[in-house]
């Protein structure tokens, strides 16, 4: 794979996809700048070495040009991040764009508008040129932005073909390769993954490939309810998905399936809200509407956080509980605390929920890593590879 430090940017532009895809208060402004800050080094990398740099990203999930979806929130915080001017694209591909980076001269950066206001970056198959388009920019490509390596998107696997030998990884998505690389080739044992999260539908996949892998799932979030109901348990109202019952159950009787673990009781509630009326109940107690699970309860956490000491290799995606309600986010928290407590193990979270929930308790500096791409980290787990990370040269 050719690297970012593998290229000569003196003099070049730089077109560099990352992940800006932050999340936004109500009123527009920036909660979490992480992601921001993580393709700093970058960024700084292409500046310091006589580069100038074109930046791509995409934010939310537009389905047309929506003003309240402008990256210009993100030029804003770039600017205060870096103390270099950032210029902002009215569009990301057209004449007027092509103009202002043909004008860029070493150590200025620009920031095209949000890609997704375009089809053709989710759908290259509907316009092929949009890619083509984004690519006669920059002289160079490099991508940084780990969190979109796995979607085979038009800014992150199919402008690489007009960059023959020229495609490289930068500095954020080399690092998080480095530390996901050993989990798919050869962790330190015992290794432990922790999954949750709501559905099981995006999660079935690397759940089979993990427990081959691992020494023990733990499973917690919404999907626990899918497992319980294909094993004939009554779950009340709590969050599962019927059509995937028939592959929970074909799952449940492999020899990998020895591998994980489910939590002991749960803490359910009468309605979905934080102020409901809540019980604990054990797992294999069946349950009515209006009822629905959704916390690990605390013979659970407290079982977990034992069994977790032992590990050597540690991976968690995804919540265990509605973690946005504060009543119903303390097996999560409680979770986080046990694992950043774990000193001499390699702990590594992947997924912005289960990091949104380390950053509000304080304890992001306490893990090894975090992971800027949820889905791309359980992708490569599962598969060993991703596509936006096969297109680049090698």
């Amino acid at each position: 794979m050719l690297r970012l430090q593998d290229l000569d940017v003196k003099g070049k532009k730089v077109l560099m996809r990352v992940d800006f895809n932050v999340p936004l208060n109500p009123d527009g402004k920036i909660s979490d700048d992480t992601k921001i800050r993580e393709t700093l080094p970058s960024i700084q990398y292409v500046l310091d070495h006589g580069g100038s740099l074109i930046l791509m990203s995409h934010i939310g999930r537009p389905k047309e040009k929506d003003p309240k979806l402008s990256l210009k929130v993100c030029a804003d915080r770039l600017k205060e991040l870096i103390n270099v001017p950032v210029l902002m694209a009215p569009d990301s591909i057209g004449s007027d764009v092509k103009a202002m980076a043909s004008a860029l001269r070493p150590g200025q950066i620009l920031l095209l508008e949000n890609l997704r206001f375009h089809p053709g970056e989710e759908h290259p198959d509907q316009d092929p040129l949009f890619a083509k388009q984004l690519s006669e920019l920059g002289d160079l490509y490099v991508n940084d932005a780990f969190g979109t390596a796995h979607r085979n998107h038009s800014s992150s696997a199919v402008i690489t073909r007009y960059f023959p030998g020229k495609a490289a990884a930068g500095l954020l998505v080399q690092k998080e390769l480095s530390f996901l690389a050993p989990l798919f080739h050869s962790p330190k044992r015992p290794f432990y993954a922790i999954i949750g999260g709501s559905k099981i539908s995006t999660k079935i996949g690397v759940l089979k490939s993990l427990a081959s892998k691992v020494d023990a799932l733990f499973i917690g979030g919404g999907m626990v309810f899918t497992f319980l109901k294909a094993k004939g348990v009554a779950i009340g109202d709590s969050l599962h998905e019927d059509a995937f019952i028939p592959d929970v159950k074909q799952f449940l009787a492999t020899p990998d399936a020895a591998r994980l673990i489910f939590p002991e009781d749960l803490l359910i509630a009468d309605q979905f809200k934080n102020d409901a009326k809540t019980k604990i109940i054990p797992i294999d107690k069946g349950f009515s509407s209006p009822w629905q699970g959704l916390d690990i309860g605390p013979l659970t956490i407290q079982s977990w956080k034992e069994k977790l000491k032992q590990g050597a290799t540690i991976f968690w995606n995804g919540p265990l509980g509605v973690f946005e309600f504060p009543n119903f986010a303390h097996g999560t928290d409680e979770i986080a605390k046990a694992l950043s407590r774990i000193k001499n193990a390699l702990t590594i979270v992947g997924g912005g929920d289960s990091i949104a929930a380390i950053n509000a308790a304080g304890l992001s500096k306490e893990f090894s890593h975090l992971c800027t791409g949820g889905g791309s980290s359980l992708e490569y787990l599962e598969f060993g590879h991703l596509p936006g990370i096969d297109a680049l040269s090698s």
